[in-house]
């Protein structure tokens, strides 16, 4: 039996929406090429790796069976393909070929002479009638004609699963008309690596700060079997965050402070070998929005970003790739985009 519970709403002005994992926005370009984004924020150390990432490759795809040879070459949705490491471009460009040769379609690849920036991929996607893209090979999902001049309502449902799982989310939807649906359509997948959902307008994406704080300040946080230790040692206080029982650390320091004291931290954990969870938590807006997450009984939260709203919800499932699915009225027109996190929605 589900139950159904509204976890905020959004705002949508410039008609595109975007479905991403909220813990992957610090790899957001923006308008930007993605070569502008350090490859450190990727993990990446290796120089030889990092020149691949930052020199990759975007194709489009033309010809008569473009979109046939897409769909069955099966590494990438949509009408371009995106982040082909340089090093393998050439022998990308060969698969694809053989591939087209062998299955008797008329199509090909061409390079961009410059990389599509992550904001101009999710605007092009709406405009082409929604699906999935990669950012550095995260599926991520857009929509387009979404309703500009009001609030949408954010909605859940829970299923209990039984034991071993119990209540989860079966979906989160995006609700924009009141009409009913006579169709549905797949938009792709989301991939989710950080076990949330965020769904924020293309433009409102661009300003999001995902590490640098935004008044100068942050946060230290630790907890685990040794945090009444550390605790004792460092003199450290409750935290004193909602939704955050028996975490210790400090709020508002000055960020030098703040990095200074995580690293204390980190050093004590590791010299003793004891046990302990640490987070630095630069005032960003990745932060604002987590803080809302971890107060909230229903783990979501919003906050607003130029003229838009954001809200950002935990999957309750963690990881994973989830459809995304919209649902049309009779005349083609969008009633609502859910993700579905399990087969009973």
């Amino acid at each position: 039996m589900e139950e159904m519970f509204e976890l905020g709403t959004i705002s949508c002005p410039s008609g595109t929406l975007v479905l991403i994992d909220g813990g992957h926005l610090g790899l957001w370009s923006g308008d930007r090429s993605p070569a502008d984004i350090d490859p450190a924020s990727l993990g990446i150390e290796d120089a030889a790796m990092a020149a691949d990432v930052t020199g990759a490759v975007d194709f489009v795809v033309t010809g008569p069976d473009a979109s046939e040879a897409v769909r069955t070459f099966g590494r990438q949705p949509g009408s371009r393909i995106h982040d082909i490491p340089a090093s393998k471009a050439t022998e990308f460009e060969a698969a694809f070929d053989e591939h087209c040769r062998s299955a008797g379609l008329d199509a090909r690849l061409e390079a961009l002479p410059v990389r599509e920036a992550h904001a101009h991929r999710a605007r092009r996607t709406g405009e082409e009638g929604g699906g999935s893209f990669g950012m550095f090979g995260v599926p991520v999902v857009a929509v387009g004609g979404v309703p500009r001049r009001r609030h949408l309502p954010v909605l859940a449902t829970r299923v209990d699963h039984g034991d071993g799982v119990g209540e989860r989310w079966s979906e989160i939807s995006i609700r924009m008309g009141e009409g009913r649906a006579t169709s549905s359509v797949s938009l792709g997948d989301i991939g989710v690596d950080w076990a949330r959902v965020l769904f924020g307008d293309v433009d409102a994406l661009n300003i999001w700060q995902h590490d640098e704080p935004v008044d100068g300040l942050a946060d230290v946080a630790f907890w685990g079997a040794a945090a009444d230790e550390a605790a004792a040692t460092f003199a450290a206080p409750e935290l004193g965050e909602p939704g955050e029982d028996g975490v210790r650390g400090w709020t508002g320091l000055p960020l030098s402070e703040a990095i200074d004291r995580a690293r204390a931290l980190s050093r004590w954990k590791d010299e003793t070998g004891l046990r302990m969870a640490v987070d630095f938590r630069p005032h960003s807006h990745h932060w604002q929005i987590m803080r809302e997450v971890r107060a909230s009984p229903v783990e979501a939260g919003s906050m607003d970003l130029g003229d838009a709203r954001v809200l950002c919800a935990m999957t309750s499932w963690g990881d994973g790739y989830f459809p995304v699915i919209a649902d049309l009225d009779s005349s083609g027109g969008l009633l609502a985009v859910r993700v579905r996190f399990s087969h009973d929605s």
